[in-house]
């Protein structure tokens, strides 16, 4: 991170107590809670929520979508067990924060926002931050990015009763992807793996409710 975007006297005391929210919820993976601890989320939702930045809940953003909870966040990124040397596709960018999260944690980054307008505020808020490298596109997230593929990780922040066939495919062997599974609004988060006989179901992270995962894969658009 750049301290001169965002200096350790503005960011500092809300993100430090954000990691420790998130702490207290389960998450011990300490280069997250260090990497949540610095990078402000303050800078990552819309100007006049920046009061809520700091709490560990959801934070709502145009389009009725919302920002995922922190420690929700965290819980998925950690059971990914990602490695410095991983490619990881999001699907769902949103203002980018656990897109900044991830960065972090890997080499590469690669999200898909169904949003044009999320992805460009996405794309100034990592830029801000000095993240670069991770690469916001427009797409159908169902679908995945088969140009950039094969991925070691997927993180989908969107609920479908399913893992889109696309995401199945691109994930490289070995690889963990973590999907709400559910209708929209009732869902476990669900860890999976894929191995030579196919996705493996690994467990349920924790119950959670989300949006809806529209897409050619996914939902059909709302009418």
């Amino acid at each position: 991170m750049r301290d001169d975007l965002h200096p350790m006297t503005e960011r500092s005391p809300g993100s430090r107590s954000l990691a420790e929210a998130v702490r207290a919820e389960g998450v011990r993976d300490e280069h997250l809670l260090s990497a949540i601890a610095e990078i402000p989320r303050a800078s990552f939702v819309p100007p006049e929520k920046t009061g809520r930045a700091y709490r560990d809940e959801p934070v709502p953003i145009p389009h009725g979508q919302v920002t995922t909870q922190p420690s929700l966040v965290a819980q998925m990124v950690e059971a990914l067990a990602l490695r410095r040397d991983e490619k990881v596709l999001e699907i769902g960018t949103g203002y980018g924060w656990q897109t900044a999260l991830l960065a972090r944690q890997v080499s590469a980054v690669w999200s898909i926002e169904r949003w044009s307008d999320l992805a460009e505020t996405a794309r100034a808020n990592l830029e801000r931050a000095g993240v670069d490298n991770a690469h916001v596109v427009v797409g159908d997230g169902t679908e995945g990015l088969p140009e950039q593929a094969p991925f070691d990780a997927i993180v989908v922040t969107a609920a479908f009763t399913a893992v889109p066939p696309p995401l199945v495919e691109q994930l490289a062997a070995g690889g963990r992807l973590v999907q709400p599974i559910g209708p929209g609004g009732h869902d476990d988060v669900t860890l999976f793996e894929k191995r030579p006989n196919g996705l493996v179901n690994v467990g349920r992270i924790v119950p959670a409710r989300f949006v809806r995962l529209h897409g050619r894969y996914g939902y059909a658009d709302d009418a």
